[in-house]
């Protein structure tokens, strides 16, 4: 099976925790989530603001759900 690397946590479980993220919030993409809080908070939630940063969460996580999908269609393929 070919070994797939692992994206590297950019915030540690401390940094996750000071920032009260929920637990499952908190993965590969979670460097990108808190300043999105931050600044969704700041505005207020209005939704014309904070879009640079919710376009970099949202492309983060994206990209972490095509990474496990390969991971898993690759398992799959092995058990056949």
């Amino acid at each position: 099976m070919a070994e797939f690397k692992e994206p590297e946590m950019k915030v540690t479980a401390q940094e996750m925790a000071e920032a009260r993220l929920p637990l499952r919030y908190r993965d590969y993409c979670a460097h990108l989530l808190i300043p999105l809080n931050k600044c969704r908070h700041r505005s207020m939630y209005l939704p014309w603001k904070c879009e640079e940063e919710r376009h970099a969460y949202e492309k983060c996580e994206y990209e972490d759900f095509m990474r496990r999908s390969k991971i898993l269609a690759k398992i799959n393929e092995d058990k056949k």
